[in-house]
């Protein structure tokens, strides 16, 4: 039997049948969630606390239908994918957008590693950058998505295991980070070390609080489209959909706030809003 929380899942993401524990279902529901449910950090701008609770991320994005970043999307998508009969465990990565050679980041972003009959996938719904696909986890494996994409895994640690996710394909597609050019760029590293729930915990609290982190300087919302892809840095909009593209600064408070309804689907007061100062006092 279906649990009441998989039914609103179900219901929250537009899916009028439950997903096979297979490699289609898993594609079928990581595209639906990341078209349904918007990647956003508002609440960490608004001085809230993330957190990463099984309870806590369904309330706020399934039943109270707001957006969130990488550790409660994941969380969210965790837990439903467990429901529905998939093995998996959580791996950390370092994201490599925008990111100077030679500098390694820190690992501030979760994947999930899901075991299937043919071998292990990654899948991933809460990376806000561009939209990636679930992929069997093999050393130069490719898919491309309907956005004009490519995106490729490579095993490229001697000693640690490491791998790299890496994505060609239209700048437009992404929330701004990519380079102009649509040669391979990587995304994220990670490995298969074991991850344990203090581990999310430590690197949650690190992207909603250090200063620095991209995560509390501006807004940060994208969601994938069927075959495109939105985003909202702070006040700048950027919108490409079928190959058509549209850029535009939002003039004022009352539009960033019906942008953020109309578009992005997550509706916000107008003291929240306020709150941001994204238009100045």
């Amino acid at each position: 039997m279906t649990s009441d929380r998989l039914a609103a899942y179900c219901a929250r993401l537009g899916l009028g049948s439950l997903p096979h524990a297979d490699a289609e279902g898993l594609s079928r529901l990581q595209a639906a969630q990341r078209q349904a449910i918007t990647f956003e950090n508002v609440d960490v701008l608004l001085g809230r606390g993330i957190r990463i609770d099984s309870d806590s991320v369904f309330e706020k994005l399934v039943t109270r239908r707001r957006g969130g970043y990488c550790f409660e999307q994941n969380r969210l998508y965790a837990d439903m994918l467990g429901e529905i009969g998939f093995r998996l465990r959580p791996l950390m990565a370092r994201v490599r957008l925008a990111v100077p050679e030679g500098v390694v980041p820190p690992r501030t972003h979760i994947l999930l590693l899901v075991e299937l009959d043919g071998g292990p996938w990654i899948a991933d719904a809460g990376f806000g950058g561009s939209y990636v696909p679930a992929m069997p986890m093999r050393d130069g494996a490719e898919a491309q998505t309907e956005d004009g994409a490519r995106h490729r895994l490579r095993h490229i640690g001697l000693h640690d295991g490491e791998w790299v996710l890496e994505r060609a394909g239209p700048r437009a597609g992404t929330d701004g980070r990519a380079e102009d050019n649509e040669d391979w760029q990587a995304q994220y590293t990670f490995d298969l070390a074991h991850v344990v729930d203090a581990d999310l915990l430590q690197a949650n609290h690190f992207v909603s609080t250090w200063p620095q982190s991209r995560f509390v300087l501006e807004p940060r919302v994208t969601i994938v489209l069927p075959a495109g892809f939105r985003a909202l840095t702070g006040t700048s909009l950027s919108i490409a959909d079928k190959g058509l593209q549209e850029k535009r600064e939002i003039g004022d408070a009352a539009e960033w706030r019906e942008v953020m309804a109309s578009l992005f689907g997550v509706d916000l007061t107008e003291a929240e809003v306020a709150a941001l100062n994204l238009f100045g006092g």
